[in-house]
């Protein structure tokens, strides 16, 4: 170390501290220099310090050869690493690009990727980017350095101790300066590093380039890892800390997560930011070496959000759809596309959708215009469209306006179509209890547009399940003429499947009549609602299943528990077929199996049951559920083959040899069927999960390792006794392998310190560990038995995984049908529970409702201690349709919907809310109901109240149900009145459907000819005119009735509404005035007039107690 001192005192030097220097730094060669020796490599001697002159200090460090060494560059800073291998670069001009480099990368790696420049060591040619031939001085060398602390003053010496004397120096050393360091800023990107090269980079870099359009998520160690500009989309999505990585130079962008929380983020990225992610997952080179052997990496799947398999954030209530989209003949020309509400002319569309968690797949034809209506009758997560599909297209803009994230691919030169599976084993798309109708599904040929949506679905889905993909059953193809349509306004404002004030099923029919008890028996019953069955047949089978469980409430409550029990069978099935599923899933086949014979036998004993109390059976009432029954195939032979070959206690983690011990970075089992490599068969307490009995091989190595592992403890035993050492274990570990512990060193370590057979390998504070060859002999020995049974239960879980696949519709049909048991089990409890009856459902267009109900309505007053008020409703072939009129908060709206909800109920198969009812089947449901804008797409409140109208009047059949709820409303009283007649005129004389109309324009009524016998005149003699009161009392009170009755009303009473919502009172007496005064113009309204009573309204010396009879 250097030192400074004062005048006419000789510089004191550590030899030492200059031979680091020397050989840190270098210098130029020197003939003459002395060798020198750092001190602390001289043995035997005791350390020595000697005084030079200045001029006497070597210039190079001599080799221990006796040759002088090759002096190094000059040292600044690390810098040479910015600049690669650029000559003729000197240090400053270096310095200065790199500080221009790090100002342009800010905006590439950001704020967060930013950090100062290394000052590690690289090798010598990087470091030689300024000319060899310059030599440093020691005192340009010692700038560098630290600033020396100061030391006592070195008295003067007459000499040193081998008689060479010290000369005054001329001039003092140079002060070190300190320079302060600099913030932290990212190495620079320059385009003529070259790009990484390690493996790990070169797999990131392809499989980027490969899905440019997804997030990389790599699979390393225990963590999932991003990279490169991704990284730093991750970092902000996931509020995860961003940090950099060194590659060839550079400083990469890079974040990471433990693969604990892998659901969780991508349930931000892919459900709630709607991105792709791609993972690359690490796989075994070797199965027998295990992570030693290393790994390969490759992306086994893209997630979105239509094709998640088995996330935790899948909603096992609902379906999550892939829809596909393709266009036929006639194409539209995108120039064609003007608005996006003008009527489009007659297109086939192809649809083509699947819910890849549970494997269901279908397919149906719509026209441009009946797209909407589809697109929420199914609710897709993910819409494909064609990549040539042009964004102006009509269809393209439907979807886009429907809100569902668009995803584009180019299909496959050659159609896609599933390949065909046994017809027995294909699951009707149809429901279970018109099954005998259908005929067996067989060979199904698409239409060209069908076709389309089939490849490009097919095209998607191998794009990106990738090593996932399973082969598919050929679609279902839904029977459109056996559906009920509901367009896609009327399932949003009848809050069907979801309410629109929450969102959520909070406040929907779903959720006021859901009684299921499994997952899937509620997606069933969604998928029921949203499209009720015109089939007599379906419809009276659902019945009669509903009235059986309603009668018998015993039987209902038992098969309600075993559901309960029951596991997603359809889901976990899928699993399997992606070639997922896990030790637990194979588990709950054989307990499904078995929980549907419980059914089958509990329904058998009621049946024997009934018989013995009554004598005999009534037949009409056993028909559907032994139908039913019928339907459901015994496996007992798989279940009973699941069972015998997993253990009891299967899914128990191993326990480890010795505490402490672990593994880094191997993968753990994803299927279950064993534990991690370092529980493997070295200890006791290890419990495999598929039983030693499944085959003779199998049984063979377990006997195998039981004789081991009795050795093991023998010679452990043995082992104690002849060292006397009662602590002694033998245990092993990855980072030691087989060795022999004491617990106890200092009591049991007499006689094992002596013997020679024991080599210690590690020790404690109270511990020990050797290494004994017998020991580790037996422990490969047992480790080698332990890996050929690991491969021996793969083998036979992939076995028994295969025989649940070849199975699979088997299951999937049984599924089906308990599924469907589900769902009237439900119906017949909620029909016990809100006193619900069994509607008559006819092939006509009668109507005929008493005391009906609605159900949420009713439901939200039962919470609040209120009464539900019914009304009874009925249309025939004289009286198609009604007009309601009454004042505001008096019942027109819910009048309105409760029709049309029960409806949907009598058609679904359910009991409904009313006393008694009498349906006609209903093709066509549609409503008008609800105010709202689209200001996003230039549409005012009274557009889109157009735009329904509109659709409707364009699309009902005579056996439709329309309901219509205040059309006109947002526009002059005159237009409003236009509208709104010939609305009415358009449903009776060309729609001629059952349908209500709402209104509070009461000069309708005179347009179409109201009579006192509440009916219209001539062309309007179907019309009937129905309305709803307000009761008062003497002392201003007043009540609203909530009770049809026929006849007009033309108060609508709208100030007991302002007065209810809490408008001022003086407000609410100015519009008292005005309205007195309104009634009494029976002649009709000028301007003059008008003008004059506001002025007489707004002055100040008015009052509300005025007489103003007298203004004209």
């Amino acid at each position: 170390m250097l030192s400074r001192i004062p005048r006419k005192v000789a510089p004191t030097v550590n030899i030492g501290s200059l031979s680091y220097l020397l050989r840190r730094f270098g210098s130029s060669r020197s003939a003459q220099s002395p060798q020198i020796q750092d001190p602390e490599h001289v043995s035997g001697t005791k350390v020595r310090k000697t005084r030079k002159k200045f001029s006497e200090l070597p210039k190079t460090f001599i080799n221990s050869d006796g040759t002088s060494s090759t002096p190094l560059g000059d040292w600044i800073g690390g810098l040479e690493e910015l600049g690669g291998k650029r000559k003729g670069t000197t240090a400053p001009e270096l310095i200065f690009k790199a500080h221009e480099d790090n100002v342009t990368s800010d905006s590439t790696l950001g704020s967060a990727t930013s950090s100062r420049c290394s000052t590690g060591t690289s090798k010598d040619s990087d470091r030689n980017i300024v000319s060899e031939d310059v030599k440093t001085s020691l005192g340009e060398v010692a700038k560098t350095l630290r600033k020396p602390r100061k030391r006592k003053t070195v008295p003067k010496s007459s000499g040193l101790t081998d008689g060479t004397s010290l000369e005054e120096p001329t001039s003092e050393l140079p002060k070190p300066t300190r320079k302060r360091k600099s913030r932290k800023t990212p190495l620079p990107q320059s385009d003529a590093l070259p790009p990484p090269s390690t493996p790990l980079a070169v797999e990131i870099l392809d499989n980027l380039a490969r899905f440019p359009h997804c997030i990389l998520l790599t699979r390393v160690g225990q963590f999932y890892e991003s990279y490169f500009e991704p990284a730093v989309d991750v970092a902000r999505l996931l509020n995860i800390k961003l940090t950099s990585r060194k590659w060839a130079g550079r400083k990469i962008p890079m974040c990471g997560f433990p693969i604990m929380h892998l659901d969780k983020h991508l349930k931000t990225l892919v459900q709630q930011n709607q991105r792709f992610v791609a993972m690359c997952e690490e796989f075994l080179v070797s199965p027998t070496l295990g992570p030693k052997g290393g790994f390969t990496r490759r992306v086994a799947r893209v997630i979105t959000p239509g094709t998640l398999i088995d996330e935790l954030f899948l909603n096992p209530y609902e379906n999550n759809y892939l829809l596909a989209v393709g266009l036929g003949e006639p194409d539209l020309p995108s120039s064609t596309a003007t608005q996006s509400w003008a009527p489009a002319p007659p297109m086939p569309v192809g649809l083509a959708w699947i819910d890849v968690s549970t494997g269901e797949f279908f397919t149906n034809t719509t026209s441009h215009e009946g797209l909407r209506d589809e697109l929420a009758r199914i609710g897709p997560r993910e819409v494909v469209l064609d990549n040539s599909l042009d964004p102006s297209h009509p269809l393209y803009q439907v979807v886009a306006e429907e809100g569902h994230l668009i995803s584009r691919i180019t299909p496959s030169a050659e159609e896609t179509v599933a390949s065909p599976v046994p017809a027995n084993d294909l699951a009707s798309a149809n429901d279970v209890t018109s099954a005998e109708t259908l005929p067996v599904l067989a060979a199904i040929s698409f239409s060209p547009h069908e076709a389309n949506a089939i490849n490009l679905l097919t095209s998607f889905l191998h794009g990106h399940l990738l090593d996932h993909m399973p082969q598919l059953s050929p679609p279902n193809r839904e029977a459109i003429a056996e559906r009920m349509h509901i367009d896609a306004h009327t399932i949003k404002a009848l809050e069907i499947r979801e309410g629109m004030r929450e969102g959520g099923t909070t406040g929907s029919l779903l959720s006021v009549i859901k009684r299921t008890v499994t997952s899937s028996g509620t997606r069933l019953l969604a998928r029921w609602l949203c499209s009720p069955s015109t089939s007599l047949v379906e419809i009276n089978t659902r019945q009669s299943l509903v009235a059986f469980f309603h009668s018998r409430p015993g039987l209902r409550e038992d098969l309600a528990e075993i559901l309960t029990s029951l596991e997603d069978a359809t889901r976990i099935v899928q699993r399997f077929l992606l070639g997922r599923g896990d030790i637990a899933d194979l588990s709950t086949i054989p307990a499904t199996i078995s929980s549907w014979s419980s059914i089958k036998s509990r329904i058998q004993q009621e049946k024997a049951m009934e018989l013995q109390e009554r004598g005999r059976i009534q037949p009409d009432e056993w028909e559907s559920i032994d139908a039913l029954m019928g339907r459901l195939t015994s496996l007992a032979d798989l279940s009973q083959r699941i069972a015998t070959s997993l253990k009891s206690d299967h899914g128990i983690s191993l326990s480890s040899l010795s505490a402490g011990d672990s593994a880094e970075g191997e993968n753990p089992s994803e299927d279950g069927v064993t534990p991690k490599y370092t529980d493997l068969g070295i200890g006791n307490g290890i419990k495999w999960n598929i039983d030693s009995g499944f085959s003779e091989h199998l049984q063979k190595l377990h006997n195998n390792l039981d004789t081991l592992v009795q050795r093991r403890a023998r010679l452990e035993r043995d082992l104690q006794r002849e060292y006397d050492a009662p602590s002694l274990t033998l245990r092993s570990s990855p980072g030691q392998g087989m060795f022999v512990h004491i617990a106890r060193a200092k009591r049991d370590l007499g006689k094992i310190k002596d013997a020679p057979q024991f080599i210690s390998i590690s020790a404690s504070g109270t511990t020990k560990s050797f290494f004994l060859k017998d020991w580790a002999k037996l422990g490969s020995q047992i480790l080698d038995t332990t890996m050929s049974i690991d491969a021996a239960q793969r083998e036979a879980f992939e076995t028994l995984r295969g025989e649940v696949n070849a199975s699979s519709g088997l299951i999937r049909r049984n599924a089906r049908i308990v599924d469907e048991l589900d769902v009237t089990l439900g119906f017949a409890a909620l029909a016990t529970e809100l006193n619900f009856v069994r509607p008559t459902v006819r092939d006509d267009m009668s109507y005929h409702v008493v005391n009906g109900r609605h159900p949420t309505v009713e439901l939200g007053l039962l919470s609040s201690g209120r009464m539900f008020t019914p009304n009874t409703l009925s249309f025939d072939s004289e009286s198609r349709l009604h007009i309601i009129t009454g004042p505001n908060m008096a019942g027109k709206s819910t009048l309105l919907r409760q029709t049309a909800l029960i409806a949907i109920l009598a058609q679904t198969g359910s009991y409904v809310p009313a006393d008694a009812a009498t349906t006609g089947i209903v093709d066509r449901l549609f409503s008008r109901v609800g105010a709202k804008d689209d200001l996003f797409r230039d549409r005012s409140t009274f557009m889109v109240e157009m735009l329904e109208t509109a659709e409707i009047l364009r699309r009902a059949t005579p056996r439709s149900l329309v309901i219509m709820d205040e059309v006109g409303r947002g526009t002059t009283m005159k237009d409003g009145l236009a509208i709104a007649f010939g609305t009415v005129h358009h449903l009776h004389s060309i729609n001629r459907c059952r349908g209500l109309f709402a209104t509070h324009f009461h000069e309708l009524a005179d347009l179409l000819g109201y009579s006192d016998d509440h009916k219209g005149k001539g062309t309007f003699s179907g019309v009937s005119f129905f309305c709803t009161d307000v009761d008062e009392t003497a002392d201003g009170l007043f009540a609203y009735s909530h009770r049809l009755r026929p006849g007009l009303n033309r108060d609508s009473h709208g100030l007991k509404v302002a007065q209810l919502a809490g408008m001022p009172a003086p407000a609410v007496a100015v519009a008292q005035d005005a309205l007195r005064w309104l009634k009494t113009r029976d002649n009709g309204l000028d301007d003059i007039a008008l003008r004059k009573f506001g002025q007489t309204l707004s002055s100040s010396t008015y009052g509300a107690s005025k007489d103003i009879s007298g203004i004209s």
